[in-house]
């Protein structure tokens, strides 16, 4: 009861502060592109456009990484190598995000500045996700940062989905002569793809709301470029960068109903995969029985 009143708090809270910006821009505050606090005039879509496209390229980067190391962890690595990698993985999570951040200041920026972006703009420019100048921060940077930091989550979650899978679902697959991999992609995947999708879904959920690393790489720029090499902003960097400089009231307003949006969001991101992970858990707790 003290977590439900907890988080009923927070809502509570965010939601009484940004009454006044839900007053003055009611729903086209949602759609609205631009953001003018001199003339306090707001709008939030650049910035929900920002933190949607660095979850999908962090998404498309960190589910084949993670689903494949998940993979060979549970059924192909031998033992000790199990063990290792899976301490190193959890201590990948473990790390603080302003430490990606830096890292990805002093290493990552010059890397896309001068190697990556300028070969990706050579091969694909003729596609607009690869056109424009290579900055080095932007939408692309920022998805490879978050990648690095939610694949983690999907590797243990992942794994974990996998290992619960009832054993005599493995033994039967290898009793009519499957091979191992196809044992794990018609049988152990599909039994367990609920689960696997919950876990990918809690990492798009640590996605959307990180906000240190992104707000050091992101560039910091109001816009919506179909560009990747463009900087831009997601809901939690603006809300880093701005609070403390928000002179007005409707200006400080915007932002906390921007932070409102941000933990809506992120509560039903975070229900949906936490029910798809009980589903996958609670199926293998009934076969385990029956069996």
């Amino acid at each position: 009861m003290m977590v439900i009143a907890i988080v009923a708090a927070i809502g509570w809270t965010l939601f009484s502060a940004s009454w006044p910006s839900i007053r003055a821009f009611g729903l086209s505050f949602i759609y609205q592109t631009r953001w003018d606090p001199v003339f306090e005039n707001f709008g939030a879509l650049p910035f929900i456009y920002g933190t949607l496209l660095t979850s999908f390229v962090a998404l498309l980067i960190a589910v084949p990484v993670g689903l494949g190391t998940a993979i060979y962890l549970a059924e192909y690595a031998p033992g000790w190598m199990r063990k290792s990698v899976s301490l190193l993985v959890d201590l990948l999570a473990a790390i603080p995000s302003v430490i990606y951040g830096l890292w990805g200041v002093f290493v990552l920026v010059p890397l896309m500045r001068n190697h990556v972006q300028p070969f990706l703009s050579k091969t694909l420019g003729f596609l607009p996700l690869f056109q424009g100048p290579a900055y080095g921060v932007g939408f692309l940077s920022a998805g490879i940062i978050l990648a690095i930091m939610i694949v983690p989550f999907i590797v243990s979650v992942s794994r974990e989905v996998i290992l619960a899978v009832p054993p005599v679902f493995k033994e039967a697959a290898y009793a009519v002569g499957t091979t191992r991999w196809e044992a794990m992609r018609s049988v152990i995947l599909s039994y367990g793809k609920a689960g696997i999708i919950g876990g990918i879904i809690l990492a798009l959920g640590r996605a959307i709301g990180e906000t240190m690393a992104v707000t050091m790489i992101i560039g910091n720029n109001v816009t919506m470029s179909a560009s990747l090499f463009s900087p831009g902003y997601t809901l939690a960097s603006v809300i880093a960068n701005e609070f403390a400089e928000a002179a007005t009231d409707l200006y400080l307003s915007a932002l906390i109903e921007m932070g409102l949006i941000l933990f809506i969001v992120s509560i039903v991101v975070n229900i949906a995969a936490r029910v798809l992970i009980w589903s996958v858990t609670s199926k293998s707790k009934i076969m385990a029985v029956r069996a």
